[in-house]
């Protein structure tokens, strides 16, 4: 199994303050939810998790942002922040620090809508920010296809193209996702990671008419890179 742990740098671009703040913002609020006492915790969840059933009668529409910023579990938490991490400072370098949170935001409502369509009516709520993650990948994909993503194959370092790497993650999330349809018993949300994707898939490649591709390198040195529709 192949554990990432880092890619190649944007030599070029903007500081990514989001990307880096909404891995301490994620940290902060399952700090907060640690400290609930089961009770309150389910509470929370249940108030502030996307539930299908509640957003297709017209209601907590805010959770599909709030959902976002919640995380089931550590092992949950900490995934989603190395992927955080790893794909997102790339994309924020590119496109800017005003683009970026409107990329992230929009990339989680385009997951946790996919995610509604494919579960109507179900009560479960939905957390994490693995969908809006999800869109950062597939804009990653486009833009960045031979960055390498560095990691380890059981104790070998080894490097894999993004394309091959987050290629064969698609198509992971595509099968499964199909194989859960008609499941109502919960799990992983398998159609925010697709939505998440091709949302993300086609924003990459707006990006790159907007602001074009930046060089590559292992270092974060940035300087403020081309500007686009936001700036």
């Amino acid at each position: 199994m192949f554990f990432p742990v880092g890619d190649d740098q944007v030599h070029q671009g903007h500081t990514p303050y989001f990307s880096y703040g909404f891995i301490v913002l994620n940290v902060l609020i399952y700090l907060y939810q640690a400290t609930l006492d089961p009770a309150a915790g389910q509470a929370f969840v249940l108030e502030y998790g996307c539930i299908p059933a509640e957003i297709e009668a017209g209601q907590d529409y805010h959770t599909l942002l709030t959902s976002t910023f919640l995380h089931g579990s550590w092992m949950h938490l900490i995934g989603n922040m190395l992927y955080m991490w790893i794909f997102a400072d790339n994309i924020e370098a590119t496109i800017g620090n005003r683009a970026f949170p409107v990329f992230y935001v929009l990339g989680g409502l385009a997951a946790g809508i996919c995610h509604i369509y494919f579960n109507s009516g179900s009560g479960i709520p939905a957390v994490g920010a693995s969908g809006a993650l999800s869109a950062v990948m597939g804009a990653y994909i486009v833009m960045f296809p031979k960055s390498n993503i560095r990691g380890y194959f059981v104790f070998f370092r080894v490097n894999v193209p993004a394309f091959v790497f987050l290629g064969f993650w698609f198509y992971q999330q595509s099968s499964a996702g199909y194989a859960s349809m008609g499941d109502t018993s919960g799990g992983i949300a398998w159609w925010a990671h697709i939505g998440g994707f091709v949302f993300g898939v086609v924003c990459g490649f707006l990006f790159r008419t907007w602001y074009g591709v930046p060089s590559l390198v292992a270092d974060h040195q940035r300087q403020p890179s081309r500007r686009g529709p936001f700036g």
